[in-house]
Order: structure tokens, then C-alpha cells, then sequence
């Protein structure tokens, strides 16, 4: 049995002209690497075709899939990037119509099995956790699919969940994700442009769930529990990457690394005993940082700590997350600057609820917080968030899932207009771009961030194109 995995691209881009999201950030699709590398390691044959690294359009992909000729093919998705995955998946069924299609990933879990009713050109979708799942159908022959827990198959022409599939109680028993399938890694993958100082570098992710119910959070893979791996799992997963691939620095992409402080002071007493010159960033909740773990995190390596702060406004936040005092955010950013190391900031506008005047604080108090720098997305209701259910109560949707990708404004909260949201969206952002300290800031990456600077001219005139179109 033969298995091909392909991330398609999907609609990511917020401009008129051509695509330049890519030279910010490509992040190596860890969800299907990691399930292909569990299937190698029982001896099925698996590939990985990722288009944000090898992009190509549907009509070239789907030759190259038909000239691999795989058994089953995996499709892993994004709402944004699911109905281009399925246009994909037609075209192959009327090349190879033998061939299994099976779809996963954020959009599949959160959608659920009805998504089969209407979508003829998937055989089965994999919800949840994917590694055992797809494991236990490919071994199967996909003979036994209405038996696996995790699979949704076609039952008297309606899909069906035949059940959930349990949790990995022990992450450490799977090995590293599949990066040798990638053929152009490292060097066709990297973080956010000056969010980095070394390449090449690439991103991991350590632990999964979340016991927090924000409104606006897509919890439909991992659900709400919350396990990691070990220390010592993830100090070999660093080496290996170091040794074999050349990684300089990494991003943890967990939404919760510092959660488990006994874990996190393990880990980086055991990085900084072993001597491994790997640096890192993280994503960290404010109310579990303090001083003693910041100077932790700075002595292993931590370069940059990014926090979802959300908005500015009381009421906003207290209306979609566990709140969180606005002084004391302030002064735990502070913190962590004191410390060493750079603070990101992570803020999204239209909520339910929020009006003009809202999110003009949110732009205030931003502009006063000790940031070196922001990432503003689009509130964006996606079907396995809390909110989704009554969206329509709070304002207007746009449905189109091409379009739901975080920098497009699918929501309109009452009161408010489309150009009116857009526009504060693009005053945000201008107006903590264009301030002294933080033209210096950048000035400093020359040193700080070589590789950046390079990608940024290398880019630099579809970038000033992008800017004078979002009047940035």
C-alpha cells in the first residue's frame, strides 16, 4: 500500500496582486509528516507533496500525483484551503478512479461527517488525532473503514462517525515528524521574517490540547486535554534537528508551551546541560509567566516570546476568554524584555461585540505596550469555535470558506461596515509600524537577523507594492 499525503495551498492572500504571503513564512506541515512517519515506521510506503514549498497549479499537481500512482491520497486542510484540496481530489477520481481519497486536518475534524454528504469525491475523513487512525485504515486495505474509531465513512449514502478515536495518552511514543519526505527542506522552509536571528530554522510543535475555552478557538483535533512531551523527547527531537538538517533556531508552535512549569524548567536546564546551540521561541499565557521562568527560558536559548493579547477593550475580553488585568499584561511584556529577550504581540479584530470605538483602544493600548512587534488577523468564526453556533446573532457572515483564512473580513459585527473594519484593520497596522522605535528596531536586525534583512530585499518591491495597495 502505497500512500501520498498532499497540504494544499489554499487561499491565504489579502492582495490583488500575486501571492507574496509565502517569502513571510512556510511552516512545514507537521500534522501529515507526523502521520507519515508513523506509517513508515510500521513499513508502509508514504510521500509528502506540500504546495506551499512546491507550488503548482491543480492541473500540473494532479499529473504529478497520477505519475507517483499511490493507493490511497491524503488530503490535509484548512477551512481556507479545503475546497481547492477537494477540486483536487475530483479531478484525480475521473484520472485514477480506484484511488482512496482521504481527507483531514482542521476543516475535516470541525466540519465533521456530514461533510461527506455533500463532498461525493472523498471516501472517508479522518477526525481527530491522525496517526493510529490512518494508520489502522491503510493496514486495513480501507476494507474496514466503518469499524476504525477517528474515521467518517459513507453509511447508506449518509456520513457517519463510527466513533471517536481516544487520545495518545504518551506523545513520546511517536517518532519525530517526517522531515526527510520534504525535499526542499530546510531550505524551502523558515519563520516569520525578522522573528528569527539564524537560519535555516523551522517550527515544532510539543504538546497538544488545551483546557481553555476561549470563544473563538478551533479545539475540533486535539480537544480540550492537554499532554506534551517529555523534556528529554524534546531535547533529541532539537539534536536531531540540528544534526541532521543544520537548524539553528526553532519556534515552538504549542498555544500552550509554558503551561506545564515543572516540564518547562526540565526542559530548559536539560537543553542548557547538554550545551545545544538551538535557539527558540515560544507562545506563552501571560498568567504563567514570571520573572524566575523568563530568565529560564532566556538561559536556554528563548530569543522571543509571543503572547495572544487579543484587545485592549475590558469587555471584549472578558466577553471571548478568561480575562486578564490590561496593567498586568504590561507589566509581564515588560518583564519578559527585561529578560532579554523580544516580545510579539498577537491581536485580532471584529469579535462579536466590538465596535469602531473598541477597537481604537485595542489600537491605543497596543501602541503603548512594550511590543517589538504585532501579528493582527481577522476575527474569523470557523466552524469548530464555541461562537460559531450563533455568529449570525452578533452580525453579519460571509460563509465562503476560500475566504476564511484570518485577513479577510468574513464578519461584520452589527453596528459596523465592512470598509469601516477593513480600514481599522489597516490603521492598526500602520500606525504601530510607522513609529521610530520600531523603524529602529528593525534597523538592529542587520545584526540580529541577517537572513531577514536578505529575504526582505530580495522581496522588496512587491512588498512596497503590498503596502502603498493596503496604504500601510
Amino acid at each position: 500500500m502505497k500512500v501520498l499525503f498532499v497540504h494544499p495551498h489554499g487561499s491565504n492572500w489579502f492582495g490583488s496582486g500575486p501571492d507574496i504571503t509565502t517569502i513571510f513564512n512556510v511552516m512545514p506541515p507537521l500534522g501529515i509528516m507526523g502521520i507519515a512517519a508513523y506509517l513508515e515506521k510500521r513499513g508502509i510506503s508514504a510521500e509528502i507533496i506540500d504546495c506551499y514549498a512546491t507550488p503548482m497549479g491543480q492541473e500540473e499537481l494532479v499529473a504529478e500525483i497520477v505519475r507517483r500512482s499511490p493507493d490511497v491520497v491524503g488530503f490535509s486542510s484548512t477551512t481556507s484551503s479545503f475546497l481547492e484540496g477537494y477540486n483536487i481530489a475530483s479531478l484525480l477520481k475521473e484520472r485514477m478512479p480506484q484511488v482512496v481519497t482521504v481527507f483531514g486536518g482542521a476543516h475535516a475534524c470541525s466540519a465533521g461527517a456530514t461533510l461527506l454528504d455533500a463532498f461525493p469525491a472523498i471516501d472517508y475523513l479522518v477526525i481527530g488525532e491522525g496517526e493510529l487512525t490512518f494508520y489502522e485504515l491503510v493496514a486495513s486495505g480501507c476494507r474496514e473503514a466503518g469499524k476504525i474509531p477517528g474515521v467518517a465513512a459513507r453509511v447508506d449514502d449518509k456520513g457517519v462517525l463510527y466513533a471517536e478515536r481516544e487520545h495518545i495518552p504518551d506523545l513520546d511514543s511517536l517518532p519525530f515528524p517526517a522531515y526527510h519526505l520534504l525535499p526542499h527542506f530546510p531550505r524551502r522552509y523558515f519563520l516569520p521574517l525578522f522573528s528569527y536571528p539564524k537560519a535555516p530554522n523551522t517550527s515544532i510543535i510539543s504538546s497538544r490540547g488545551c483546557p481553555y475555552q476561549c470563544s473563538y478557538c478551533d479545539r475540533s483535533v486535539f480537544n480540550r486535554g492537554f499532554r506534551f512531551n517529555s523534556p528529554e523527547y524534546i531535547v533529541e527531537h532539537l539534536t536531531m534537528l540540528q544534526r541532521d538538517y543544520g537548524i539553528r533556531h526553532t519556534f515552538f508552535y504549542d498555544d500552550l508551551f509554558t503551561t506545564d512549569r515543572k516540564r518547562v524548567a526540565e526542559f530548559c536546564a536539560l537543553k542548557e546541560r547538554r550545551g545545544l546551540k538551538v535557539g527558540y521561541n515560544c507562545i506563552a499565557r501571560l498568567e504563567h509567566v514570571d520573572g524566575e521562568l523568563l530568565q529560564l527560558l532566556k538561559r536556554s536559548g528563548c530569543w522571543q516570546v509571543n503572547f495572544g493579547i487579543e484587545s485592549g477593550d475590558p469587555e471584549i475580553i472578558k466577553k471571548h476568554r478568561k480575562y486578564y488585568g490590561l496593567d498586568e499584561v504590561q507589566k509581564k511584556l515588560m518583564l519578559v524584555r527585561q529578560a532579554g529577550m523580544r516580545v510579539k504581540g498577537l491581536f485580532m479584530v471584529g469579535l462579536p461585540g466590538e465596535t469602531a470605538e473598541s477597537i481604537r483602544r485595542t489600537i491605543d493600548y497596543a501602541l503603548q505596550l512594550p511590543l517589538d512587534e504585532i501579528n493582527v488577523t481577522m476575527f474569523t468564526p470557523f466552524p469548530g469555535a464555541p461562537v460559531y453556533a450563533t455568529i449570525r446573532e452578533y452580525g453579519e457572515f460571509n460563509e465562503e470558506w476560500p475566504l476564511m483564512n484570518c485577513v479577510n473580513p468574513v464578519f461584520i459585527p452589527h453596528g459596523m461596515t465592512r470598509d469601516e473594519l477593513q480600514g481599522l484593520y489597516d490603521e492598526f497596522i500602520r500606525r504601530f509600524y510607522r513609529r521610530h522605535r520600531i523603524h529602529w528596531g528593525y534597523a538592529t536586525m542587520l545584526w540580529k537577523s541577517p537572513h531577514s534583512i536578505l529575504s526582505f530585499l530580495k522581496n522588496l518591491p512587491a512588498i512596497i507594492r503590498l503596502e502603498r495597495e493596503k496604504g500601510w
